[in-house]
């Protein structure tokens, strides 16, 4: 049975693996036994992630990437080809914020949070793409939220475009699905980290997860490994909330 979630062999892209989940995810990856491509906007983050898989026995790569700029999505991918020769699993993860009351954002921040979350997600799907209908097989995974199902108040920006990587990933697992490409979403409730250790409304989110507490980062490994894996050959177009019951809430 533990076979269906070995990652032995398989190659995977992460976007935005510098630092929160992102290198989280990257790490869980490796230790499943997959080649894992550290790609980032800031290099030495990404190379410090890198590192990390590298002393404990794994193979990785770091590589610098604007994900909302068309040419640096397309050098990213042709050097992951370069090295390893195939991409099995994309991890779209790379993400931005800016929280802001709707009447006093600039026009420069929300599109700035479209141009990373929702664009980014497209440019690098477009541009593995090929490789994935060539193998005929293949995973991506689309990191949302749970504010892309749940508004909440200064998100006006992110909470859009997290609910139209949702939108995004049906279609994709539709157009997909004939190649055997399973196209899935992760929707990360509130786990502890740079992003949610100094928010202002902690408490008031921490009343509302019936678990009654943020998750550890390790938490995502579940949901990431069987997505990632042959053990969800036959689930496409689904968003897995992994958030402690807070929608239920």
């Amino acid at each position: 049975m533990q076979d269906i979630f070995n990652l032995s062999g398989k190659v995977a892209l992460v976007t935005g693996a510098g630092q929160g989940l992102g290198s989280v995810m990257a790490q869980i990856l490796a230790a499943a036994g997959a080649s894992v491509v550290c790609a980032s906007r800031t290099l030495k983050k990404a190379s410090e992630v890198r590192d990390s898989i590298l002393q404990k026995g794994g193979s990785s790569i770091s590589l610098q990437v604007d994900v909302g700029q068309e040419q640096s999505v397309a050098n990213m991918v042709r050097q992951t080809l370069e090295e390893y020769g195939t991409i099995d699993i994309l991890i779209n993860n790379a993400g931005i914020n800016h929280r802001e009351l709707c009447v006093n954002m600039t026009e420069e921040q929300w599109d700035e949070v479209m141009r990373v979350n929702l664009k980014g997600i497209f440019l690098c799907s477009r541009a593995v793409g090929p490789t994935l209908l060539k193998n005929r097989q293949g995973k991506v995974i689309n990191i949302t939220s749970v504010i892309g199902s749940q508004a909440l108040p200064t998100r006006g920006p992110y909470s859009s475009s997290k609910a139209a990587v949702i939108q995004f990933t049906k279609v994709l697992a539709l157009e997909w699905a004939p190649y055997n490409i399973n196209v899935n979403a992760i929707g990360p409730g509130y786990f502890k980290g740079r992003m949610n250790d100094s928010l202002k409304d902690a408490e008031a989110i921490l009343q509302r997860i019936p678990l009654g507490r943020m998750a550890e980062p390790e938490e995502l490994a579940g949901a990431l490994i069987f997505l990632s894996s042959q053990a969800s050959d036959y689930v496409t177009g689904q968003t897995l909330f992994v958030d402690g019951g807070f929608l239920c809430s």
